[in-house]
C-alpha cells in the first residue's frame, strides 16, 4: 500500500517537477505534435493522384458549408459559395476570351479586395501558375517584374491603369496581352474584360483542365520586397504553398476563428499565411485595403476577430495610438507575424491584453522557419529535435568584414557555439528544398551555400543572422550586410535602432553603415523622424546612446526625414540611404555629426565635411 501511496504521489507531482525543471516540455509537445500531424498530411497529398490542391481544399470547404461568410470586405459578405461561383465566372471568362490554359502564367495586379481570392481562384481552376504583383511598384519595377515570371497575360485593377499605361510599350513589343477590370477601356492595347466576366458561366470548371499538375508544379510566384534592388520572383510550388497554409494551424488557429488581413496580399504573409491559410482552415476572413493603425480595433470588435497579423512595424503603429479605457474590448486570441522588437511586444501585451504572440521567422524563397509557440517575448522560435530533423539548419560562424562564412583549414565552415551570432544556412535536401529565383540563376546561386561541413554538401543561405540562447531560444539579430563593422567591432543595425527610439525626441530609425575616405570599415548613420511636435535634442540624443552603447556603436552622423521610406511590407529600406552618404551638398535633409569633445550632436556642415574627409577631425 505505501509503494501505491508513493507512486501515485510521485505522478502527482511530476508535472510540477517538468514544470520546474523544464517549463516549456509541454508546450514542445503540443508544437511538435501539431507539426507531426501536418506533416503526415504532406506525405498523404504527395502520394494522392490527381493533386489535391489549395484550390481542392477551398472547393471541399464550399460543400462543408457553402453559406459560411468567407470574406468580409467594407460593408459586404461573400460566403464560400459566392467566392465559388466568382472564380467560375472569371475561369470561364479568362479560358473563352484570353485561351488560357494548363501551365500559363498570368500576372495579377490587384489590390486588397475580394476579386483578387476569386481571380487567383479563377487561374487554379485552369491550372494557370500566378504572378502576384506588387501595386506600389511602378516603371522600370513592374517591367522587370514580367522578365522574371515569364507571364504572357497580365490582368489589372482599374484603379491601376495609370501604372499599367506607363509601361504599355514594353509590353506590347513583349507580345504581352493586358487585360482591365474594368467595363471599358479605351486606351490601345489595353481590354476590358468585366463584362466578359459577368456575362460568364458560373458553372463549376472540370478538373481535367488542371489535371497534370502535381505537388512539384508552379502555383505562384511571390516578388521579394525590393530592399536591395529590383525584386526577385521567388517560385512558389503547390507544396510549398500548402506548407505556408499550415501556420495558422500549427499557431492554433481553427475554422472558428475570424482571420484580419489587413496586409498586401501580393505578400506571402498576406497570402500564403492569410488568405491560402483561410482555406486550408475553412475559416473566415475580415479584408482590409490596406493598414490602418486607427480604425484596427474598431474592426476587430465590429466583426469578433480572433486571429491577427503584424509585420514589421505595424504592432508599433498600434502601440502609438492614443490610449482608451477599451483597449482590452476585443476578442483576439492569436497575432501571426515577424519583425516586432522586444519592447513593443511587452507594450503591446501590457496595453491590448493577453494576445499569444506567433513571432515567425521565415523567408518566402527560403527552405527554413521558425515560429515562437511559447509565452517567451523576444524570440522567434525554439530549437527542438523534430524540428530539427525535418529540416537541417545550422548557425555558422560569420565574417562582418568580409561578408563571408568563416572556414577552417580544411575549407569547412565552423559552427558557431550556443550563445554565439551566426549566419542560418539550412540543408538543401527533397524535404526541405531551394527552388530558387525565376529567370534569375546568378541571384539563385548566390543563395546556395557549397562544402558547409563536408565537401559536396549544399545549404541555402538565409542571409541572416540568428542566435541561440542557453534555453534553446532563437533571437533574429540582423540581415547580413546591415550589420557593419567598425573599428574592428561588428555593429547591429537592429540594437542601435532600439536605443535610439528610446530617446525621447526621435519616433522612428533606420541605422545603417556608410564608407569615410581613409577609414577601413562603415562608420554608424541613422535616419530618424522626430516624435510630433518635438525638435531634435542633440545633447539628450547623445546622452542617452553614450549611456548604452560604446562608441564605435554610436551613429556618428544623424540624418533627420519627414518620414522614413518603407517597402509595401514596412521593411525599411536602406540601400539609397547608404549610396547617398553624408554629404551636406548633396542632402536637403538636416545633418548633424557626433561631437565627442561637446558631449552632443552639432550641425554637420561643409566645412566639418571636408574636415572629415581629409582626416583633420577624428573618428
Amino acid at each position: 500500500m505505501y509503494v501505491w501511496f508513493s507512486l501515485l504521489a510521485g505522478l502527482a507531482l511530476l508535472p510540477a517537477l517538468l514544470q520546474t525543471l523544464c517549463p516549456y516540455f509541454l508546450q514542445d509537445c503540443i508544437y511538435m505534435l501539431r507539426v507531426a500531424r501536418f506533416g503526415v498530411r504532406l506525405e498523404k497529398y504527395k502520394r494522392r493522384t490527381p493533386l489535391y490542391s489549395i484550390l481542392d481544399c477551398f472547393l471541399d470547404s464550399v460543400r462543408r458549408h457553402p453559406l459560411k461568410p468567407f470574406i468580409h470586405f467594407e460593408g459586404k459578405t461573400y460566403s464560400y459559395s459566392d467566392v465559388d461561383r466568382e472564380s467560375n465566372k472569371v475561369a470561364n471568362a479568362l479560358r473563352a476570351v484570353v485561351g488560357l490554359k494548363e501551365g500559363d502564367t498570368v500576372a495579377m495586379f490587384l489590390g486588397n479586395e475580394p476579386c483578387f481570392a476569386w481571380t487567383w481562384l479563377g487561374l487554379a481552376k485552369l491550372g494557370c501558375a500566378a504572378a502576384l504583383l506588387n501595386f506600389n511598384i511602378r516603371s522600370k519595377s513592374l517591367l522587370h517584374c514580367f522578365s522574371c515570371c515569364g507571364a504572357r497575360v497580365l490582368v489589372a485593377a482599374e484603379e491601376l491603369r495609370g501604372a499599367v499605361e506607363e509601361i504599355l510599350p514594353a509590353l506590347k513589343e513583349k507580345g504581352i496581352r493586358v487585360y482591365l477590370l474594368s467595363d471599358e477601356c479605351s486606351t490601345d492595347g489595353i481590354k476590358s474584360i468585366s463584362q466578359a466576366i459577368k456575362q460568364a458561366s458560373d458553372e463549376p470548371l472540370s478538373p481535367s483542365f488542371r489535371a497534370n499538375l502535381h505537388l512539384k508544379s508552379t502555383a505562384l510566384y511571390i516578388y521579394t520586397s525590393g530592399t536591395t534592388g529590383l525584386p526577385k520572383a521567388a517560385l512558389i510550388t503547390q507544396e510549398r504553398m500548402w506548407a505556408a497554409s499550415f501556420i495558422q494551424g500549427v499557431s492554433g488557429v481553427t475554422a472558428d476563428d475570424v482571420f484580419y488581413i489587413n496586409l498586401p496580399l501580393y505578400h506571402s504573409a498576406g497570402f500564403l499565411i492569410g488568405l491560402t491559410g483561410c482555406m486550408e482552415r475553412g475559416n473566415s476572413v475580415i479584408l482590409r485595403r490596406k493598414f490602418s493603425a486607427s480604425q484596427f480595433w474598431d474592426d476587430c470588435r465590429k466583426y469578433n476577430v480572433t486571429v491577427m497579423q503584424y509585420i514589421g512595424e505595424t504592432m508599433r503603429y498600434l502601440c502609438n495610438t492614443p490610449k482608451k479605457d477599451n483597449d482590452k474590448d476585443h476578442k483576439v486570441r492569436i497575432a501571426i507575424g515577424n519583425g516586432v522588437r522586444a519592447d513593443v511586444w511587452n507594450e503591446f501585451l501590457k496595453r491590448f491584453g493577453n494576445i499569444y504572440v506567433r513571432e515567425l521567422y521565415a523567408a518566402t524563397e527560403g527552405n527554413i522557419g521558425f515560429i515562437n509557440y511559447t509565452s517567451k517575448v523576444g524570440v522567434v522560435g525554439r530549437v527542438n529535435i523534430l524540428h530539427r530533423n525535418l529540416f537541417p539548419y545550422a548557425l555558422i560562424k560569420f565574417d562582418i568584414e568580409k561578408e563571408e562564412p568563416v572556414r577552417n583549414a580544411d575549407g569547412l565552415c565552423v559552427q558557431a557555439a550556443q550563445g554565439e551570432t551566426g549566419l542560418l544556412v539550412g540543408k538543401i535536401t527533397k524535404k526541405s528544398p531551394f527552388v530558387g529565383y525565376a529567370g534569375n540563376e546568378q541571384q539563385t546561386e548566390k543563395k546556395r551555400l557549397r562544402d558547409v561541413f563536408v565537401k559536396g554538401d549544399l545549404y541555402f543561405n538565409s542571409g541572416d543572422l540568428l542566435k541561440v540562447d542557453h534555453e534553446n531560444f532563437v533571437y533574429f539579430q540582423d540581415r547580413v550586410g546591415d550589420t557593419f563593422r567598425w573599428k574592428g567591432e561588428n555593429v547591429a543595425t537592429t540594437e542601435v535602432s532600439d536605443i535610439l527610439i528610446m530617446v525621447d525626441c526621435i519616433e522612428e530609425a533606420n541605422v545603417y553603415g556608410v564608407t569615410v575616405k581613409g577609414h577601413e570599415g562603415r562608420i554608424g548613420m541613422a535616419a530618424i523622424t522626430l516624435t510630433e511636435g518635438k525638435e531634435f535634442d542633440c545633447v539628450d540624443t547623445c546622452k542617452v546612446l553614450s549611456n548604452l552603447l560604446p562608441v564605435y556603436a554610436r551613429p556618428y552622423f544623424i540624418r533627420i526625414q519627414n518620414s522614413l521610406e518603407m517597402t509595401g511590407t514596412f521593411k525599411l529600406k536602406k540601400v539609397k540611404l547608404v549610396a547617398e552618404g553624408f554629404d551636406p551638398a548633396l542632402i536637403q535633409d538636416p545633418l548633424y555629426f557626433l561631437d565627442l569633445a561637446q558631449k552632443k550632436y552639432i550641425p554637420l556642415t561643409q566645412d566639418i565635411y571636408n574636415s572629415v574627409l581629409a582626416g583633420e577631425i577624428k573618428l
